[in-house]
Order: C-alpha cells, then sequence, then structure tokens
C-alpha cells in the first residue's frame, strides 16, 4: 500500500508539472549575445583595436626592421663564409646568434605586452558590453541572455541591439 501511495504522489506531481510547464514556458524569455560580433562591429571595440595599434606600432616596426637587419647580415655571412678564416667565421657566427636571441627576446616581449594590453582593452569593452546587456535584459524583461551556445535560433539573438546601444553609449560620451 505504500509503494501505491507513493507511486499515486509521483504520478499527481508529474500531472501538476505537465500542467503548469506549458504556462511556465510562454513566460521564460532567452537572448543570445555574439561577444565576437561585439569585439569585432562594436565602436567601443574597434575604438580599443585603434589605440592598441597606435601604441604598439613603434615597437612593431622596430621589431621588423630588426629581423630585416637580421636577415641581411645572415645573408651576407653565408655569402662570405666561405671566403672567411675560421676565426673571423666564428665571431661573426656567435654574434648573429646573440643579435637572433636578443631579436627573438624582444619579439616575445612585444607579444607578451601587447596580449597583456589587448586583454585589458578587451575586458573593459566586454564590460561595458554586460552592463548595456543587463540594460537591455531588465528593460525587455528577459530571464536570461547566453554569450556561448553550440546552437541558436537568430530570433533570440540581441546582439545587434547591444552593438547600437553600446556604439550610442560611446558617442554620448
Amino acid at each position: 500500500m505504500k509503494s501505491f501511495s507513493r507511486h499515486l504522489s509521483v504520478a499527481l506531481l508529474l500531472g501538476v508539472v505537465a500542467v503548469a510547464a506549458p504556462a511556465q514556458a510562454q513566460e521564460f524569455k532567452a537572448g543570445f549575445v555574439n561577444t565576437d560580433r561585439i569585439f569585432r562591429e562594436a565602436s567601443t571595440a574597434k575604438a580599443a583595436q585603434a589605440k592598441l595599434e597606435q601604441e604598439f606600432s613603434r615597437r612593431e616596426k622596430e621589431l621588423v626592421d630588426l629581423g630585416n637587419t637580421l636577415k641581411t647580415a645572415t645573408d651576407k655571412f653565408e655569402r662570405e663564409a666561405p671566403t672567411m678564416a675560421e676565426s673571423q667565421r666564428t665571431t661573426r657566427q656567435r654574434q648573429l646568434v646573440d643579435q637572433d636571441r636578443d631579436f627573438q627576446r624582444k619579439r616575445r616581449e612585444f607579444q607578451e605586452d601587447l596580449s597583456a594590453r589587448k586583454n585589458e582593452e578587451l575586458s573593459q569593452v566586454l564590460e561595458r558590453a554586460n552592463k548595456v546587456v543587463k540594460q537591455v535584459a531588465e528593460a525587455e524583461k528577459y530571464d536570461v541572455i547566453l554569450q556561448e551556445a553550440v546552437y541558436i535560433n537568430p530570433k533570440h539573438d540581441i546582439t545587434d541591439k547591444v552593438i547600437k546601444a553600446l556604439n550610442a553609449a560611446a558617442g554620448a560620451k
């Protein structure tokens, strides 16, 4: 008898859930934001990218010039090595190795600095975007906004609204 009443309770509970679920589903409102598009299309993201390019362009040019100089010196060494004295060839080879090591170190430091700054700038853009997403969600009464999904129906994508609001906020500053 105990087992029968438990099954009856479970069946009644499932019945209540089945009746209530469609009403709940109609009230639930979900949206989706594509952060990659925000990083590509929002004016704040474009401004951050321009700022980074301006900030790092001089160092990047110096690295390119240093790399070209090193390549020219290496090519010259390879052409002249057969006619050089052994001691001179060893000395030049050691200099080229040192220059290459210095170049690799500078390039690595540049990449690390650029990555760190890019992360700082993108986190600021994401922080602003998240505030706008929250404003849109509250204004339009969304229950949940997803930023990553395997598939999303385009009718739930609010990325355009967020980008427009972000651009408007950036223009108001």
